[in-house]
């Protein structure tokens, strides 16, 4: 059970991340209508467009004669059509773009249609219009992920006054509802992956982020068990309760349980970093700042995965282990040096604090073992020298089995958002165990200027059941985004990837083993 503390309602209250409902006053506001209509690069209309043009006697036609509206750029019209105040018209790109671009392992109309709904959406909501009908152009569930990943803002912890009316998103008439509802599940799933990253520390401490996992899961039919300190110190969970043991917050270890299939088909594991900030123990070596709370993100991105596939139904048995403390700088924080006994027994050195990440998550992939899985997935923002090597370009991925990133790469060129593999060689385990005096050590023998990545994949590894493993590492995709190539993720807010690839990744995988 979640330990015997006082959630401090007035500063937190999980219900920050439900949707809101709107006062009377900004009802009236909401009676204001729009609609998002497409059009292609060589000005041929979509059909919503093109019934727009029709209803608005040519209207639409003679706005983009000569204009050549490019991928994204919005031009917005008044008053054309009866009932609705405004029309956003926008660039949707190449008509005849269509499948995966293997050169660039992505769905490029798919993500065109993003990019064109993410942009026109804010367009009408900077009008003050907030219900607004969306063109699904070619692919419904790419128009809804846009529009509503496009739309969402970090305003929960505002004055009421100071709060934007929650618009209202649907598709325009003759649409897929089907394929809109798939796409709006699994961007209120990266949102609310989002709502977990974004929300400052001392609001989401582990306790309130066991509090929300089990609010936003469990009505859906999800399991949620939140275990204590003393369920930790039973199961002899040392090197989790030592990276802990600098905060005054008690460290909390969530078990989640999703059963779409038969109970006794083999679960697919989902381990999830949950370090709600990372004050970087003893060794204060880099500037801290509010992003170190986005340590979470890896927790974060689980419980939205979980959530879309509950959602979606999707015939398939998931279990999660979310491990959360914090990593702060007291008296008892594990110093540089310092020795600990997993939970398989194996002894770790931990060379350089900065390597918490991968001593917090060796006791979650051990206890996963009694799940008995058939593949283990680890997610994490555990090294920073991803950010230099992939930027927010991609996830990192690290996997043994050709046949799992096959899946995994195309579950990012669908959904946009990518992975790329890296190597996780026996180079690196060598390296790893080669150290005297314990079994493992956080810093490679001969890699200590470079191969972090790498040898972190190694090391988690080392540590997970005899199943198939997957480590995303997701540095520099999970945290803030940078405002470039993802321009429906607003910048400098969370991202909450690769919760969509996840979800796309599972839900094949649900459909090979049936």
């Amino acid at each position: 059970m979640i330990p015997q503390r006082i959630l401090n309602t007035k500063l937190f209250n999980s219900n920050y991340i439900k949707n809101f409902s709107l006062s009377s006053k900004r009802q009236a506001q909401a009676l204001k209508k729009g609609m998002v209509v497409g059009v292609y690069e060589n000005s041929e209309l979509t059909t919503a467009a093109s019934r727009v043009d029709s209803e608005s006697r040519g209207k639409v036609k003679l706005m983009i004669k000569d204009s050549g509206l490019k991928l994204g750029h919005t031009s917005v019209a008044h008053n054309i059509l009866t009932g609705y105040e405004a029309v956003a018209l926008v660039g949707v790109g190449n008509k005849t773009v269509s499948g995966i671009n293997s050169s660039e392992s992505l769905d490029e109309q798919r993500e065109n249609i993003r990019i064109a709904t993410g942009l026109a959406v804010n367009h009408l909501i900077d009008e003050g219009l907030t219900h607004i009908e969306v063109d699904p152009v070619e692919n419904a569930e790419a128009a809804a992920e846009g529009s509503i990943l496009g739309l969402w803002r970090f305003d929960y912890l505002k004055s009421e006054d100071n709060k934007n009316p929650e618009p209202e998103i649907k598709c325009a008439e003759g649409g897929d509802c089907n394929a809109w509802e798939r796409g709006r599940i699994k961007a209120d799933a990266q949102n609310l992956a989002r709502v977990l990253t974004q929300c400052p520390s001392n609001l989401m401490t582990p306790t309130h982020f066991a509090q929300c996992t089990i609010d936003k899961l469990c009505p859906c039919g999800v399991q949620v068990e939140a275990r204590d300190r003393k369920w930790i110190e039973a199961q002899g969970m040392e090197s989790l309760l030592a990276m802990a043991s600098g905060s005054l917050e008690p460290p909390i270890v969530l078990e989640i349980a999703y059963c779409g299939a038969n109970p006794d088909d083999k679960p697919v594991m989902l381990i999830g970093k949950g370090v709600t900030f990372d004050g970087q123990g003893v060794c204060l070596d880099r500037k801290c700042n509010a992003e170190f709370s986005a340590d979470v993100a890896g927790a974060a991105v689980v419980v939205g995965t979980i959530k879309a596939l509950c959602e979606l139904k999707v015939p398939i048995n998931v279990n999660a282990i979310i491990p959360l403390c914090e990593n702060m700088p007291g008296g008892n924080a594990a110093a540089p040096g310092a020795v600990f006994t997993a939970l398989n027994g194996r002894t770790i050195r931990m060379d350089d604090t900065a390597h918490d990440g991968r001593i917090f998550l060796v006791d979650a992939l051990c206890y996963a073992e009694r799940y008995k899985p058939c593949l283990v997935m680890n997610v994490a923002t555990l090294d920073e020298t991803m950010r230099l090597a992939l930027g927010d370009g991609a996830s990192a991925a690290y996997t043994m089995s050709d046949s799992i990133w096959k899946n995994l790469n195309e579950a990012g060129a669908i959904s946009g958002d990518r992975m790329w593999r890296l190597p996780m060689w026996n180079h690196y385990r060598l390296a790893i165990e080669t150290d005297r005096g314990v079994d493992l050590t956080t810093v490679g023998k001969g890699l200590a200027k470079g191969g972090d990545p790498c040898t972190a994949a190694a090391f988690l590894k080392s540590f997970a059941p005899p199943s198939e493993f997957v480590h995303i590492d997701i540095t520099g995709t999970g945290r803030l985004a940078s405002g470039f190539g993802y321009p429906y993720l607003r910048n400098n807010l969370m991202t909450g990837r690769p919760v969509r690839t996840l979800v796309e990744f599972l839900c094949k995988h649900a459909s090979q083993k049936g």
